[in-house]
């Protein structure tokens, strides 16, 4: 059976189209329900947070299909509901995104570069951006030294108390850094939430001066980190943001961002740039 599907279509139009090739081919090996339940995920593609209303409209399901669908994805955590009522992509398929987009594209072209660095400058090295207030690391480089936090492709670490969160904040334009506070604000205590706020006020600030960020025990008390920004030629906004670090005993904050943040910026330039 060849099922002829457009790459172009947007992918909610892609698994309808596949489902109904699959009913009247009558295809006994297609398991309709997990269709179902992946139109469901689709939907998200261009749109944040829906509601169930727009889920029902949006797929051409019935509303008590729609809501077993809803109650599945979010038991696995595919989905989750927002303090306004509405759906959004829950922590499940942020780690399965983060996991592709690791193998894909700028990412993928990163990783030679980000083990290069790391090896040539013994530092660790990360590639991360911002999903619901946390960053997502998407490549990890480690350096021979041990650090006492061990993150991964999937990890998820504050936005506010880490160089890397700090950077990819004080490079967004104003709009997504609304969105960052926004997400900040949902998942945050209003003590906390004033806490990261200034935070990331002070590290915009510091960026605007010095073109980089960092974080000296913040987040781990024997961690020193510094940040940049990465610009995405190809959509033309910063995508990412970039972290070296080492063990804080080794390394004074100032002299080891003199040392290090002029090849990280080249770094950060070059994996921008896919050169």
């Amino acid at each position: 059976m060849t099922k002829n599907v457009s790459a172009a279509l947007p992918l909610l139009a892609r698994i309808n189209t596949v489902l109904e090739q699959s009913k009247e081919d009558n295809d006994r090996q297609f398991v309709t329900a997990l269709g179902r339940g992946l139109t469901v995920l689709s939907a998200f593609e261009q749109h944040e947070q829906l509601s169930h209303q727009q889920l029902c409209q949006m797929t051409g399901l019935p509303k008590a299909t729609i809501t077993r669908l809803i109650h599945t994805l979010m038991t696995l955590g595919f989905l989750r509901l927002t303090e306004h009522g509405q759906y959004q992509l829950g922590s499940s398929a942020v780690r399965l995104s983060a996991t592709a987009w690791s193998r894909h594209d700028m990412v993928a072209a990163a990783e030679p570069l980000l083990r290069q660095f790391a090896s040539s400058n013994e530092v660790s090295v990360n590639l991360a951006t911002e999903v619901e207030g946390e960053m997502r690391y998407h490549a990890c480089c480690r350096s021979p030294a041990r650090l006492s936090v061990n993150l991964q492709v999937g990890s998820a670490v504050p936005v506010a108390r880490t160089a890397i969160g700090r950077a990819f904040y004080a490079s967004s334009s104003p709009a997504r850094q609304a969105i960052i506070l926004s997400n900040l604000q949902e998942h945050l205590s209003t003590e906390d939430y004033k806490h990261a706020q200034l935070a990331l006020s002070d590290a915009e600030e510091h960026y605007r001066l010095h073109g980089y960020t960092v974080s000296d025990g913040d987040f781990s008390t024997d961690i020193l980190a510094v940040a940049v920004g990465v610009f995405d030629v190809a959509t033309g906004h910063y995508a990412y943001s970039l972290n070296a670090s080492v063990p804080s005993a080794n390394w004074e904050a100032e002299e080891y961002a003199a040392m290090i943040v002029p090849k990280l910026q080249v770094l950060a330039e070059r994996i921008g740039s896919g050169v």
